[in-house]
């Protein structure tokens, strides 16, 4: 069973999915410039998008709150553009 732990609040949806992402371990922070960067975990993947549909934020559809992880995902690369 998957268990979370209580999230910050965040003022964005964007922010929200990105925070959805670090806690399934889907992505990670460039620990040099800050970037995102996609891990390419298929099973983190999946993990933020049960993540999403069983706790989407107040308002948001879980259909919607998934959308907004795949969004994301699609705007983050598996590189950092500032490392050699």
């Amino acid at each position: 069973m998957l268990t979370t732990n209580e999230r910050r609040p965040v003022q964005t949806l964007g922010g929200w999915a990105i925070a959805v992402l670090e806690e399934a371990g889907a992505i990670r922070e460039c620990e040099h410039h800050g970037w995102m960067q996609d891990r390419a975990d298929p099973h983190a993947r999946q993990r933020a998008y049960e993540m999403a549909r069983l706790d989407p934020p107040p308002g948001l559809s879980p259909d919607d709150a998934a959308s907004a992880i795949t969004d994301v995902l699609d705007s983050i690369g598996d590189t950092c553009p500032e490392c050699p």
